[in-house]
């Protein structure tokens, strides 16, 4: 395993190989800096209560068994592995990490490749991809009710309502899904492209057929600095700037989102305080803005004091608040009667971790996962439910939250004429 610095590459998803199987293509990009990853040089799968434990195991066996010639030195270079992790112990879909066969990263301004191979024979550098010609388009996408129609979902919400005003719990975040189908194939580069640029903001990943845009980092470990960015609270853009920042003002003013994202700050903020001494957690949230919604956001940030891992930090956080509710046990109870679907790896942790231990968790939101018959895809999208909770509102919202997936799979033209008819 061979890293070396290249000249600047500030377009990485415009790189990714056309004739690499889409699902061995792999992203971790925000603002043009980042990792994207094509091929398969190792990796394994896991599932249920060990998912997290057993991949971190293979990860260090992985690392102490490579040879690595690292000439660059930065967090991302030498080994990584890209990840996606199921949201539930009892899912039927697997967990894994992938280690592509090659790595283009750019950090900082600086752009370097790492070549993997775990063959006896030494190891041929990689060439940096020309920028590759624009994807395949899906042509004509039709979309229909997943597990929860609107109606049978502002009914679940309902319910949730009523059990949150009985006490059973505090906050419990609910989930619906959306069936896509494309006329032909969905390139998961077509799909990257067009989140990186209408969600510049997000950090745009794919991994095994697992693609979206989330604007919720659950950990980051870099030299020993944990961070952790909680989204929840939210409501969604007019298009018009002066009405957008007074619904801004009321977002951060509005009791019921308020509660809603300290119940998620606070089961952040409890976990990393395990890891960390010098915990920073801010007195109140800032509104994050995005193109279709915006958010009440926290950035929690700490010193690791253990020597653990990113994915053990992302094992111990997940799941948040954020993604399931509180307390975590009712809540859990309350997703699992409720909702009616396996999430799979929706709102499970999605990222890269390296040789060290560093690395970027995200939580998949914003996402869908392609199906075998790469015409398909499952869509996804949740909404935080509390004591003020109004069901109407709360579809509202989960339709804001599925626009970035079915505008980049559609496009807004046709995305617009298919809700008038």
């Amino acid at each position: 395993m061979r890293t070396r610095e290249v000249g600047d590459v500030p377009d990485l998803l415009h790189r990714l190989p056309a004739d690499v199987p889409g699902r061995e293509v792999m992203s971790w990009v925000r603002g043009g800096d980042g990792l994207v990853g094509w091929g398969r040089a190792a990796g394994i799968a896991t599932c249920g209560a060990s998912r997290f434990s057993d991949a971190e195991v293979w990860w260090r066996d992985t690392v102490a068994e490579a040879e690595v010639h690292d000439e660059v030195g930065l967090v991302g270079t030498g080994p990584v592995a890209f990840g996606t992790f199921a949201y539930s112990v009892d899912s039927h879909e697997e967990s894994m990490l992938v280690v592509p066969r090659v790595v283009l990263g750019r950090r900082d301004g600086r752009s370097f490749v790492t070549t993997t191979s775990w063959s006896t024979s030494p190891v041929s550098d990689a060439k940096v991809p020309d920028t590759q010609p624009d994807p395949a388009f899906p042509g004509v996408v039709s979309f229909a009710d997943g597990a929860l129609p609107g109606p049978t979902y502002q009914s679940a919400v309902a319910e949730a309502v009523r059990r949150i005003g009985g006490g059973d719990l505090d906050k419990v975040v609910l989930a619906r899904d959306l069936l896509a189908e494309a006329e032909f194939p969905i390139d998961p580069r077509f799909l990257l492209r067009r989140l990186a640029e209408s969600y510049a903001n997000t950090w745009v990943f794919a991994v095994d057929g697992m693609i979206g845009a989330t604007p919720e980092m659950l950990v980051r470990l870099e030299r020993g600095l944990v961070t952790s960015r909680i989204l929840a609270g939210t409501i969604r853009r007019t298009g018009d700037d002066h009405r957008d920042l007074a619904l801004a003002a009321s977002l951060a003013r509005s009791s019921k989102d308020l509660e809603e994202h300290e119940y998620a700050v606070r089961s952040v903020a409890d976990v990393i305080a395990r890891f960390c001494t010098s915990v920073n957690t801010p007195e109140s949230p800032f509104v994050l803005h995005l193109p279709n919604v915006m958010h009440l956001a926290t950035d929690v940030a700490g010193r690791l004091t253990n020597g653990g891992s990113v994915l053990s930090l992302a094992q111990a956080l997940h799941p948040s608040a954020a993604v399931c509710g509180t307390p975590k046990p009712a809540a859990e109870a309350v997703i699992t009667e409720l909702e009616h679907m396996d999430r799979g790896r929706y709102a499970g942790p999605v990222g890269w971790i390296d040789a060290r231990g560093d690395g970027e968790w995200g939580i998949a939101l914003r996402s869908g996962a392609l199906d075998t018959d790469e015409r398909r895809m499952r869509l996804f999208a949740g909404c935080g439910i509390v004591a003020g909770s109004d069901p109407s509102s709360e579809l509202a919202e989960s339709d804001a939250k599925l626009v970035p997936m079915r505008t980049a799979l559609a496009g807004a033209e046709r995305l617009a004429g298919a809700e008038r008819r």
